[in-house]
């Protein structure tokens, strides 16, 4: 055996171990950390009960939140992201998620899903995700504040006909700057806006149908 074929085994050898042990080769990034948020589950009492069936879009945003990455503001007209952390899944199809997950929390709704899936719907909830981002306009030394907002459009089915449109956004100071707190402070600012798109659209779907009786 030439010494170039001993080299090579052992190399091999030693890409192989690196991958058993979990280590990182040079030159190599470790994985982002990832994190996660969770629908609403507390609502007010008397939200009505729905005899109708909802599906929810996909929410549209723009190029710089349409993704994993968590965004991160230092002004009005700059965009980056945090290092080495990000969502579950772009933030669009995480908001979707936590939407109809918020929905089957009410107990008020038994059919509710997403546009992909081929069921008849009575009404459909376009969203756009207009804000994720923490703000840094403070400067970096300074927890950020969270920015959560979206528009809703309930729309009635079949014609696709625009019933109600309402925006609802909230800022939530983080507690400090780690990532932990600054995704609760996510968590919390979502869950609030969740909670209110949730509410309006049950009554405003609900109004809708008892003009139409």
């Amino acid at each position: 055996m030439n010494q170039k074929t001993i080299a090579l085994l052992a190399a091999a050898a030693i890409v192989l171990v690196a991958g058993c042990s979990g280590s990182l080769l040079p030159g190599q990034k470790p994985p982002p950390k990832l994190f996660d948020l969770t629908p609403k589950s507390t609502f007010e009492a008397d939200l009505p009960e729905a005899n109708w069936q909802l599906l929810i879009e996909a929410p549209v945003a723009a190029a710089g939140i349409n993704t994993s990455r968590i965004a991160l503001k230092r002004s009005q007209t700059t965009l980056d992201y945090f290092a080495g952390a990000e969502w579950t899944d772009r933030a669009p199809a995480l908001v979707q998620t936590m939407m109809i997950e918020s929905f089957e929390n009410t107990g008020k709704i038994i059919s509710v899903g997403r546009e992909t899936v081929a069921l008849r719907s009575d009404y459909s909830l376009k969203l756009e995700l207009r804000e994720f981002q923490a703000q840094y306009y403070d400067g970096d030394q300074v927890p950020p504040k969270i920015n959560v907002r979206i528009n809703a459009k309930l729309v009635k089915m079949p014609d696709r006909i625009i019933m109600a449109s309402e925006t609802y956004g909230f800022e939530i100071a983080a507690a400090s700057n780690t990532l932990e707190d600054i995704v609760l402070a996510f968590n919390e600012a979502l869950g609030k806006v969740l909670k209110r798109v949730v509410g309006w659209t049950l009554r405003e779907a609900t109004k809708v149908e008892a003009r139409n009786k």
